[in-house]
């Protein structure tokens, strides 16, 4: 199938323009064209706007230098800056008078501006093999495109992995459906690092090395890093670059639970920060503006702010004021944007992150986009960035056996996006609003706005939400989200993304058809007809609020402590917790918010919380208890243990 890649002239000399439109056309239907080069124009920067907004299949605009707007002393200028903000994967070209003119486009729009051309030199099929080249580099996959060569070449495998290319599954009456459910070509292309020609994960120099280029490219960062073991290990793998035992760390508490691992191994010492919290449909938002600013004034010695936007719900901050603050304080700036890494491609979407001024940014590029599971990207803008101590953090977190489908994903991904990711976002974003429309129309089961979901203390601070994020109200459908997700499941064949005490999560990706919107509308309507009575949905219980650190969470963890049971003899909380030390990380899933962290001081509202949990709520999973024999245990400091510990936050507790 040959793509269609629209270029856009805009000029509004209509002779000039009919002339270049004529002859590039006639160039692309003369010369070898496999991507699809085409050719329109539009006589105004309006009209040029409106296209560039709604054209998914529009690769480049070439703007005429000698373009005339009614108010206006530089139209190219300021058409080309606003192209650039809206479309950023877009290639721009300027046509030229004279170098005078290239002079000044330099000056006031070099960063938008990808080329240029002479306006009256008119070589057409100069021009169609410039553009034809830079559309053939910003689509290409290196690493992709060398490893299915590899395959090709149908080496024998002497060397790992096992499996040797397929050939222990093929035949076997056994393990030999393995072989033909996953496929040749994916058994064949699961390599290792004895095959120099595909680079290497750990020391890039070749295709990765290029594949890498072009998504920082893609993405606006200085520097993109591959990462196949997930967002969970690039945030470790951030957090110990840039932060040694005993620095201080700023984090919204409802972070992923892989930011309070990372603050376990670097031995920073964490300043946590509570988020807001939507007590009506048990949905934790962002920290508030507010209590950002007033941590980053109170901590001047932080090293670091870490932050997720979006939050799993949609809800994303007003982050350009928050990166101003903390870098106005020398605090660096990490967002954790595993749920947002398509907003670069869609206007509606942005700023993203990087937009925004972060300094490090991770992205799960398996969710939201077309990478394999576990595949993410680490991109890099900080200014004072130390490569080599960040190459060594990776690698000690790396496998030196990475998959390589997974790395090929990645490039896949990246092509993708830069090359119809504004088409399919696009549509995306109708389809999010389209299916709104109709699961309002059921009657029983409602779509939450924005004005819903936030929290009333961020109600003034800026929050947006992901479109392409769907939490629907089902309290009036007499149905608890169990026996909703069961129905859907076995009746409907649907399984959406998650669920509280009385909503579930849709997620729209650049995956999402027509036909899966209808389908589920279907399957919804129907259990709507069905007109069970609204039932009275129990709720979680409230999540108490953070105590005080009496240690580093990293001495906690380390120690060997001791299990002390959840609840007594007689089946009662456990009071002889209180006052205690916490060794690990507690966290109720869902929503998977830490009730305690390693050094965290438990209390009676802590205790009281957890045993009512496991008491009342049998379908959350309880990370972090010691359970035996059906017995809940925490693991504790020993008191000898918390007075043997340095530093303030341990002399502190044992006063």
């Amino acid at each position: 199938m040959t793509p269609v890649s629209r270029v856009l002239i805009v000029s509004n000399d209509a002779r000039w323009q009919a002339s270049v439109l004529a002859g590039l056309n006639a160039a692309a239907a003369k010369l070898h064209n496999p991507l699809g080069l085409c050719f329109a124009s539009v006589a105004c920067s309006r009209d040029a706007l409106a296209q560039v907004a709604h054209d998914g299949e529009l690769q480049f605009v070439l703007l005429d230098k000698g373009l005339k707007e009614q108010g206006q002393t530089q139209p190219v200028v300021e058409l080309a800056n606003q192209l650039s903000a809206l479309r950023p994967e877009l290639s721009l070209y300027i046509l030229l008078q004279d170098d005078d003119e290239k002079v000044l486009m330099e000056t006031l729009a070099s960063h938008a501006v990808d080329g240029y051309f002479y306006r009256d030199e008119q070589d057409f099929h100069g021009w169609f093999r410039i553009l034809a080249a830079e559309l053939a580099e910003k689509s290409a996959t290196p690493f992709y495109d060398r490893l299915k060569l590899y395959v090709s070449m149908a080496k024998d495998s002497w060397h790992t992995p096992g499996h040797s290319g397929g050939d222990s599954f093929k035949n076997s009456p056994w393990v030999g459906d393995f072989y033909d459910f996953v496929g040749e070509e994916m058994l064949r292309a699961d390599l290792s690092v004895s095959v120099p020609m595909l680079d290497s994960l750990l020391h890039p120099t070749g295709v990765i090395a290029d594949a890498q280029t072009l998504a920082a490219k893609a993405f606006g960062a200085r520097k993109t890093y591959f990462a196949t073991n997930g967002t969970s290990t690039s945030n470790k793998v951030i957090f110990q670059t840039l932060l040694a035992p005993g620095d201080k760390l700023l984090l919204d508490r409802n972070c992923h639970k892989s930011v309070h691992h990372g603050v376990i191994l670097s031995g920073a010492l964490p300043v946590y920060l509570d988020s807001s919290v939507n007590r009506h449909y048990g949905i934790f938002g962002p920290v508030p503006k507010a209590v950002i600013f007033d941590a980053i004034a109170a901590n001047p010695d932080a090293r670091a702010l870490i932050l997720t936007s979006c939050t799993y719900d949609g809800l994303r901050y007003d982050l350009p004021p928050i990166v101003a603050a903390a870098h106005a304080a020398g605090i660096k700036v990490v967002v954790d944007e595993a749920w947002y890494g398509h907003a670069r491609f869609h206007h509606a979407l942005r700023p993203t992150a990087l937009e925004s001024g972060a300094d490090y940014v991770t992205q799960s590029t398996h969710k939201v986009l077309s990478a394999f599971s576990q595949a993410s990207m680490i991109h890099v803008n900080d200014p004072a960035f130390d490569e080599h101590l960040f190459r060594e953090n990776f690698n000690m977190h790396a496998s030196t056996s990475p998959q390589y489908n997974l790395i090929a994903s990645l490039d896949v991904a990246r092509k993708q996006a830069v090359t119809e990711g504004f088409r399919l976002l696009d549509r995306a974003l109708k389809l999010a609003q389209e299916l709104r429309q109709k699961i309002n129309a059921t009657g029983a089961f409602r779509v939450l706005e924005l004005d819903d979901l936030l929290p009333d203390s961020v109600r003034d601070d800026g929050v947006r939400l992901d479109p392409t994020k769907l939490t629907v109200d089902i309290s009036q459908a007499g149905y608890s989200a169990d026996e909703l997700q069961r129905a859907l499941f076995e009746r409907f064949n649907i399984q959406f993304e998650k669920s509280t005490f009385n909503t579930i999560t849709l997620l729209l990706t650049v995956g999402t058809t027509r036909s899966k919107v209808s389908r589920l509308f279907d399957a919804l309507l129907r259990l709507a007809k069905e007109q069970r009575p609204p039932r009275r949905l129990g709720r979680m219980p409230e999540i108490p609020g953070f105590t005080r650190l009496a240690c580093l969470p990293r001495d906690a963890f380390y120690e060997t402590g001791e299990r002390l049971p959840l609840f007594d003899d007689e089946g009662r909380a456990n009071p002889e917790l209180s006052g205690r030390v916490c060794c690990d990380q507690i966290v109720p899933y869902p929503p998977g918010i830490p009730v305690l962290v390693p050094g965290q001081v438990i209390d009676d509202g802590i205790i009281a919380y957890l045993a009512r949990l496991l008491k009342t709520q049998k379908r959350i999973e309880m990370h972090g208890l010691d359970e035996e024999g059906g017995e809940y245990r925490v693991r504790v400091l020993r008191a000898a243990e918390l007075a043997a510990l340095p530093g303030q936050a341990g002399a502190a507790a044992r006063e």
